[in-house]
């Protein structure tokens, strides 16, 4: 970027020529950034946000990690591209690195561009292996965009691509805050949300069900962590009635909950994984499937039927060795699971006791989502369901309090998330939490008897 160049300038091409996902272009202003560093990043105006988001939180390792785009760097200037269907060393060592960290005997990699390309091919991969065609999936989810990806999600950016004939059922994962069971405790909603799986599965016909696709903890529906027992629970009944099961751990894998793959906390081996995001955390789009053997070994002389041009990208690749190589090292996954537990899961209940407007506090490691509501007896959430103008002001309020103190929020619907980087040192993490207890005085003129 030649230094003459305005956040003016830049955000007048944007607005000239870039179309966005998931926006009325005429309503949006994106903000010029001008660069970023570790946990912050800054416009061209000197403003500098700390980034509480992680971008969309696949940012583990933080901005511009010096490893990584060095890496990059290096692999640029030996190897910059070559077709899937040579063996490249760099590739190689990416699936190897991934297949040590996965559960049990995912030890083939499948390479992507991204995680909604993931959770295509690990469908196609559960339809063709059982010869079944319908897939279930959670109402608060999230699996991509793409077609399959779409019709799995829960949440409404489903709706207008919903085909209603993709061979996709939905049914209620477990959330005790607002417990579709009417449970009270813990135990409780396990058991009854496995005994609703159960009935699904017995009125939608087991023999005609390929696969339960659940993301081992919920990212943007709400960081909702399972209560203990469920995934197993889950893992029992695919087991009994013949099911692949597919853990998406998009947003939650490669260090984000303080293990490599959240799915370890349960302990739990599903049959597939999908990843990306946090495997080279963004710097160059990779996402995969990583593929138990019982499902390698059905296209061991059956070819399988898809692929990507760029599947295991040397670029990405070299990334993504880089990232773990320096996970492992620097003992990212470690340092996640310390600051959510010493700093971030006291900060927030301590900021949950001050501000009516914080209805639930969960998480683990540096993924957090705090649910707000206008009065905590009724949990009534401070703006109704896929809220949007006016309906949504008090969430665009507290967002834009929080951007305006220099921290960069993740916002959906009524809950906000604290999702730094998993590189985040304490100082950052308190300073973060300082300026969302202030932000949240916005919300909190919204709640019962403000």
């Amino acid at each position: 970027m030649t230094p003459h160049v305005t956040g003016a300038a830049v955000k007048a091409a944007d607005r000239a020529h870039v179309f966005h996902s998931w926006s009325a272009q005429a309503l949006i202003d994106p903000l010029a950034v001008a660069g970023a560093e570790g946990s912050y990043f800054w416009d061209y105006d000197g403003n500098r946000f700390l980034d509480f988001s992680s971008q969309l939180v696949n940012t583990n390792i933080g901005h511009q990690h010096p490893k990584v785009v060095a890496a990059v760097q290096e692999q640029a200037a030996r190897l910059c591209t070559l077709a899937p269907g040579f063996a490249v060393d760099v590739r190689s060592e990416a699936a190897r690195l991934i297949a040590e960290r996965t559960p049990g005997d995912l030890d083939k990699i499948f390479f992507t561009n991204g995680g909604a390309e993931a959770v295509e091919n690990a469908v196609r991969m559960a339809r063709l292996h059982t010869g079944r065609q319908k897939v279930l999936s959670t109402y608060r989810s999230y699996h991509g965009a793409t077609a399959a990806a779409i019709n799995l999600t829960g949440d409404p950016r489903r709706w207008p691509s919903d085909t209603a004939a993709a061979g996709v059922v939905h049914f209620w994962g477990p959330f005790l805050y607002r417990s579709p069971f009417h449970a009270t405790t813990e135990a409780e909603e396990c058991e009854r949300a496995l005994a609703h799986l159960a009935d699904t599965i017995a009125f939608e016909g087991p023999a005609t069900i390929a696969a339960i696709i659940l993301e081992s903890v919920p990212g943007t529906a709400g960081i909702m962590t399972p209560p203990a027992g469920y995934l197993a629970g889950v893992r029992e009944l695919c087991d009994r009635n013949g099911i692949v099961f597919i853990l998406d751990e998009v947003m939650s894998g490669f260090g984000r909950t303080g293990k490599w793959f959240a799915a370890e906390h349960w302990d739990v081996t599903p049959d597939l994984i999908t990843f990306a995001k946090g495997v080279n955390s963004g710097y160059v789009p990779l996402g995969g499937v990583a593929i138990s053997a019982a499902i390698a070994e059905t296209f061991a002389t059956r070819p399988y039927p898809g692929g990507l041009t760029y599947s295991g990208h040397p670029l990405a690749c070299a990334a993504a060795v880089a990232t773990i190589n320096a996970m492992e090292e620097e003992d990212i996954v470690g340092n996640a699971a310390r600051i959510g537990a010493e700093v971030i899961a006291p900060g927030l209940a301590a900021i949950a006791e001050r501000h009516p407007s914080v209805g639930e506090v969960r998480g683990l490691g540096t993924f957090w989502a705090l649910e707000l509501v206008r009065d905590k007896e009724t949990r009534e959430p401070l703006v109704p369901y896929n809220a949007a103008g006016v309906a949504n002001a008090p969430m665009a309020e507290f967002a834009a309090a929080c951007k305006a103190s220099g921290l960069w929020p993740f916002v959906n619907m009524n809950r906000t998330h604290v999702v730094p980087p998993c590189t985040v040192t304490e100082t950052e993490a308190k300073e973060g939490l300082a300026l969302l207890d202030e932000a949240l005085a916005v919300a909190d003129r919204h709640t019962a008897g403000a």
